[in-house]
């Protein structure tokens, strides 16, 4: 389990990272005391928004490396390289809030028949990722819970975050995996950092 305290190390290492490398392009040493706080494997995700919208988010799902190493990698790509937006400028990050979501191993949901899969999910504790024949997508557990929808809607969009039909997951070759981020968040840019209770 993540202390508060860690939560705030977490997120202000982020900020940090990406300050550092748009002003300098370089990558910040970490601190031994950073390093050996955050040595195990795990996935996660650095979320940035500003002014409410979305600004750049990239991730590690799976706990394939150390998770230190994984949030200056996912701090740098989330500000950098999300083909959805330009690359964020120095000059825009006091503008822009850091989230930073620390991901449980994702498990695969075994069901007899897809139409179960709605029961198996819960809003607001749940991530998911969709695999098919042509990709994967994920979406965060923070994510229904903001747009406010269902079950079957976040499924949808899960799809739909892979590149699949909406309603893929009622197919019987879908694999649906899940899992539970815990979630740290500025207030405001550069402001308080809070856990996230979704």
């Amino acid at each position: 389990m993540l202390t508060d305290d860690d939560g705030q190390t977490l997120v202000k290492t982020a900020r940090q990272v990406v300050t550092e490398y748009l002003k300098e392009e370089k990558r910040i040493k970490l601190t031994k005391e950073i390093k050996s706080r955050f040595s195990y494997k795990s996935g996660v995700f650095v979320t940035l928004n500003k002014k409410e919208n979305l600004r750049g988010c990239i991730g590690f799902p799976t706990p394939d490396r150390i998770l230190h190493q994984s949030l200056v990698d996912a701090a740098i790509a989330s500000s950098t390289e999300d083909p959805r937006f330009p690359p964020v400028r120095f000059e825009e990050l006091d503008e822009i809030t850091f989230e930073v979501t620390v991901l449980t191993p994702p498990v695969e949901i075994k069901v007899r028949d897809p139409s179960e899969y709605p029961r198996m999910i819960k809003i607001g504790r749940d991530g998911l990722i969709l695999k098919w024949e042509y990709g994967a997508g994920l979406l965060l557990p923070q994510v229904p819970v903001e747009y406010g929808w269902n079950e079957e809607e976040f499924l949808n969009h899960t799809c739909e975050k892979a590149g699949a039909p909406l309603n893929h997951w009622k197919q019987k070759n879908a694999k649906i995996l899940k899992f539970e981020g815990i979630v740290f968040k500025e207030t405001k840019p550069n402001g308080k950092i809070k856990r996230l209770e979704l």
